[in-house]
């Protein structure tokens, strides 16, 4: 797995100039989705798809929610294209699966989100437990868009908590 890591900044630039190296090592980091792991993971959620007659679209958005990657198969309707933000839109919010948010919603123990959709196939991408964004799929049964989306992490090493 390629990861980019990118420093986070904890002070103004003549506080950090006066730290030196011991504290710049000290300084914490956070994993940042880079457009190539998008890729990577919407190839092998695609090819999951394909093996198994599905035709899906799938959508990589970072940790923001801010789209990276969508991909529409052939014969994958228009209107899944609508679907897939719906539930990266439900993972960014809650920060867990589209499926779980589904199930609590049937519970009656959260609330509506407003612009999400319950069905499942929207996971979180987790490197190290960090959310650092959220992929989905739509076009197949709920259980098998999830199915292509975890093969899609998987093929860039990343965890999805569901």
């Amino acid at each position: 797995m390629r990861s980019t890591i990118q420093l986070v900044r904890t002070g103004a630039a003549l506080g950090f100039a006066m730290l030196g190296a011991t504290a710049v090592a000290a300084m914490p980091i956070q994993a940042q989705l880079t457009l190539d792991q998008a890729k990577t993971a919407v190839d092998a959620a695609e090819a999951e798809a394909r093996a198994n007659g599905w035709n899906l679209t799938i959508y990589v958005a970072d940790a923001e929610g801010v789209p990276m990657y969508l991909r529409r198969m052939d014969d994958a309707s228009p209107r899944t294209t609508e679907i897939v933000k719906m539930k990266v839109h439900v993972v960014i919010t809650t920060g867990g699966t589209s499926g779980a948010y589904g199930q609590a919603l049937a519970a009656g123990t959260v609330d509506t989100i407003p612009g999400g959709i319950h069905y499942e196939g929207g996971l979180p991408i987790l490197v190290d437990g960090v959310l650092i964004g959220a992929m989905a799929a739509s076009g197949a049964r709920g259980s098998e868009d999830a199915q292509a989306v975890r093969v899609g992490l998987a093929a860039i090493g990343a965890g999805s908590g569901g």
